[in-house]
């Protein structure tokens, strides 16, 4: 993998020909990725285990308090049914049947029993017929028949009993306590006090039920023994699958009948068929996460962006520093094929220049010779046709020799001959070489010369021989009858722009991008590849710029710039 991204990489970072902005581009997006990716990733699992750590203390924090209230209301329930059941089963054992029989006793008893302890009701002494024989209590239930009530057989097989809530004979919830004696003479009877159910709904309400938690006793068979707030009134069928009984106190998570999620803790009480449960919704455990996950959501997202945001502007600045290095190392590695190129043009053209000022000078004393004869002749027919034909000579070698001397000065870096002069006065004299192909071709050369131009100091043959190849391609380049327009006006900075623009064929990107190369040519046999090569080197070495632009079948528009001084020392072509 890490050898793939590096060859990726290792391709995007090399130098390329010309600089393409979609390298950087992507360059940029895939660095911007990559970096977010590596900044977020460890966010992204710390939040992760930060959450799921959050979440299971935020669970233990609420398992905790529904633990405490129910382990504290079993201890409460245990205690108070306790106490009655053993004080119940020491007046079983203290007193006879004889005695208990006996209204008064049983009223005595009675009083005292509620005496110090709250919640009895009423008492009743049950025969082994299951009739009972004494009573004392609100109610009329002297001589009634509990003769198969599952309560009295449970008393008479267990010794005590503790009774579910139910309605009986009195039509209101309560509980029984049922001792069971057998007296020594085999004499069988039971013991029986009523508990009135409020109590037990007091002692769960008195460990301080939060506003969202319900807790409630309910039997085996999902029967409710006290008023439930969630789930209806006490001996209402319980709308929940109990859970499997247990007498430690157990804390699990639960779902109702309608899917709803829940916390449950439970236990059952010792002694009885009763169990003890307290119900959360989990909504209600998980509401103050849902508060601080919005906060922590808005700081994550922020965090993000501020990430991307960062990674985006860092990424976008080293690329574009990058970019502008390789830019700069792909102008220099052009700008040294150049220079080599240059130098071994200039090495050709000193020796062509070298070779051609022997002829000329040979020519050049042989037609001032010619001249120095005709001179000292007498007249004859024709002799003035001689020698202005004579004189052209000269005038033409002289020219060749300046051409050669440029040539020279080409080849040997030499500094430039500089003079002031008027750049639109140069443009006209050079633009008389050509009047006559373009007139006899039909071509209209325009001119749009700003006012007020101010002189430059520089060369004037070299600002000829530029002016001269370009317009000369310019010509070239249209059709007869076409046009060529030559402009000059200043720039912001002071300086002259030449603007020499045609309507001929143009040319295409992959022309331009050679176009100052040396022997590179679209004349084919016409042209030698150099006349755009020198031309670059001259106005480089003269402190300007030349830039070409052009579109296929529409024309070519070529821009010089001009100092108005030239450098001190001539600008590397």
């Amino acid at each position: 993998m890490f050898s793939a991204i590096k060859a990726y990489f290792g391709h995007l970072l090399e130098v390329p020909d010309a600089v393409s902005p979609a390298r950087y581009r992507s360059l940029r997006r895939i660095m911007t990725i990559l970096m977010v990716t590596v900044s977020v990733t460890p966010l992204l699992i710390l939040t992760g285990i930060n959450h799921a750590q959050y979440m299971s203390t935020l669970e233990r924090e609420m398992e905790n308090p529904l633990y405490a209230m129910v382990r504290k209301s079993q201890a409460s329930l245990e205690l108070f049914l306790g106490e009655r059941a053993s004080t119940v089963s020491l007046i079983a054992h203290a007193y006879s049947f004889d005695d208990l029989t006996n209204e008064q006793t049983l009223n005595r008893v009675f009083l005292a029993l509620k005496s110090e302890f709250q919640g009895f009701v009423d008492m009743g002494l049950v025969d082994v017929n299951g009739r009972q024989v004494a009573y004392v209590g609100p109610y009329k239930l002297k001589d009634a028949d509990y003769a198969g009530q599952p309560w009295l057989s449970e008393a008479q097989v267990k010794g005590r009993y503790i009774s579910d809530v139910f309605l009986g004979l009195r039509g209101f919830p309560h509980m029984v306590i049922a001792v069971h004696r057998m007296e020594e003479s085999g004499r069988e009877w039971t013991l029986r006090v009523t508990i009135d159910t409020s109590r037990l709904e007091r002692l769960v309400a008195a460990v301080g039920l939060m506003q969202d938690t319900d807790a409630f006793l309910c039997d085996s068979r999902g029967v409710l023994q006290t008023n439930s707030r969630f789930y209806g009134k006490v001996l209402d069928k319980l709308p929940l699958t109990l859970p499997p009984q247990s007498f430690e106190t157990t804390v699990r998570p639960w779902k109702d009948d309608s899917g709803q999620d829940l916390m449950v803790a439970y236990t059952s009480l010792a002694g009885t068929d009763v169990m003890l449960l307290a119900v959360k919704p989990t909504l209600d455990i998980y509401k103050p996460w849902t508060a601080l996950r919005s906060e922590l959501l808005l700081v994550f997202c922020g965090g993000i962006a501020i990430i991307v945001l960062v990674s985006h502007l860092l990424m976008k600045h080293l690329v574009g520093r990058l970019q502008a290095s390789d830019e700069r190392r792909v102008a220099v590695f052009a700008q040294m094929e150049h220079n080599q190129k240059l130098s071994s043009i200039g090495r050709l053209a000193a020796g062509v220049a070298h070779e051609v000022n022997n002829p000329l000078a040979v020519i050049n004393e042989k037609a001032g010779l010619g001249l120095d004869l005709l001179h000292m002749s007498g007249n004859f027919e024709r002799k003035d046709r001689l020698i202005s034909l004579l004189e052209a000579i000269e005038s033409t070698v002289e020219r060749a020799r300046g051409i050669t001397h440029r040539l020279l000065g080409f080849a040997r870096r030499m500094e430039a001959n500089r003079q002031e002069l008027s750049v639109p006065e140069v443009l006209t004299e050079t633009m008389g070489f050509l009047e006559r192909g373009a007139k006899n071709r039909g071509v209209t050369i325009g001119t749009d010369f700003a006012e007020g131009l101010p002189d430059i100091v520089s060369d004037r043959g070299q600002l000829q021989q530029v002016f001269l190849n370009i317009m000369g391609n310019a010509l070239d380049a249209v059709p007869d009858g076409g046009k060529v327009d030559i402009a000059c006006s200043r720039m912001a900075d002071g300086g002259l722009l030449v603007r020499v623009t045609d309507n001929g064929k143009g040319m295409s990107p992959e022309v331009i991008k050679h176009i100052f190369e040396p022997f590179y040519s679209t004349k084919k046999e016409k042209g030698n590849g150099l006349g755009m090569f020198i031309t670059y080197g001259i106005v480089r070495r003269l402190g300007g710029e030349i830039t070409v632009d052009s579109t296929e079948g529409k024309g070519t528009t070529v821009s010089i710039t001009l100092p108005l001084t030239p450098p001190e020392r001539p600008v590397e072509a």
